[in-house]
């Protein structure tokens, strides 16, 4: 199998540069009509890939509203994760898993490892219990052709105190995270399509604090940016946070386009707003 970072380039060149996640939580569920449990939940999703799965690049279910209903949960993403990958999309699962390496080596077995149920693309990751701890993820992604999107600065204000602390040698912990997922891309170029092409692993930036301060030049890999439409940052604002480095990024919509339904007219309507407004703003100059 091709690389991540090849499959990516594919996906977002036939379907363009947008990533629209799957957050199926209660207030969604109930705006819907539908109720909240498994059944509303296996309805909310087939509708979503009903409209969207042939449309979109980039899928991201969010995982923690499907374990919420437990094993009947788990077999309504499992399930989505074969349909989405079947009609072609990528399957970014947005699980931000990470800890000691043996718990780790257990999650790059349940998300990266061809067999497993729960087998996607690619997968979000914590690095905050250590990057090295992430090896058997980073590993398992070699092995199959996975891919890793890697927490650097997200939008919770919560996180500022960690992410903007400085290391040692004086670098903000956020530009570390960057800087160590660099040289995996570059370790690992054999993943990839090559000079100026992306790389398998990637980096989550929210949308909201942006790459101010952040220097993803050298990353060699895509940029997640979530925290578009309701979480107050818009497509326009791609050109000013990232500006020669907008290139690699993959913009994520999940409630901008998910409020649209349960029309499934209304949801493409949606998804094709936010690729427009995407497209526009990526190819705009800096």
């Amino acid at each position: 199998m091709d690389g991540f970072g090849v499959r990516l380039s594919a996906a977002v060149r036939a379907r363009g540069p947008l990533c629209v996640g799957i957050d199926p939580h209660s207030e969604l569920l109930v705006r819907w009509g539908l109720p909240d449990d498994p059944t509303g939940l296996a309805q909310f999703v087939r509708t979503v890939i009903d409209a969207l799965a042939e449309r979109v690049a980039v899928f991201k279910p969010q995982a923690a509203f499907f374990e919420r209903f437990g094993s009947r949960g788990f077999a309504v993403l499992e399930s989505a994760v074969r349909e989405l990958r079947d009609a072609g999309a990528i399957v970014l699962l947005d699980a931000k898993r990470g800890d000691v390496a043996s718990t780790t080596a257990g999650y790059a077995s349940a998300y990266l490892t061809p067999g497993s149920p729960l087998y996607v693309d690619a997968v979000t990751a914590n690095p905050y219990l250590g990057l090295g701890a992430l090896s058997p993820m980073v590993e398992a992604a070699r092995a199959y052709g996975g891919g890793l999107f890697v927490l650097a600065r997200t939008s919770n204000p919560e996180a500022e105190t960690v992410q903007r602390a400085r290391t040692a040698d004086g670098r903000p912990v956020a530009q570390y995270v960057v800087d160590e997922i660099s040289q995996l891309n570059r370790a690992f170029a054999d993943l990839g399509p090559g000079p100026g092409g992306l790389g398998s692993f990637g980096v989550v930036v929210g949308a909201t604090v942006g790459g101010a301060g952040l220097d993803l030049s050298r990353l060699g890999g895509p940029v997640l940016v979530p925290g578009l439409g309701a979480q107050g940052a818009t497509a326009a604002d791609l050109r000013d946070l990232f500006g020669e480095q907008r290139c690699a990024v993959l913009p994520s919509y999940s409630r901008e386009v998910l409020r649209a339904g349960p029309d499934p007219d209304g949801l493409r309507r949606a998804a094709d707003r936010a690729l427009a407004a995407c497209v526009a703003a990526l190819a705009a100059p800096a």
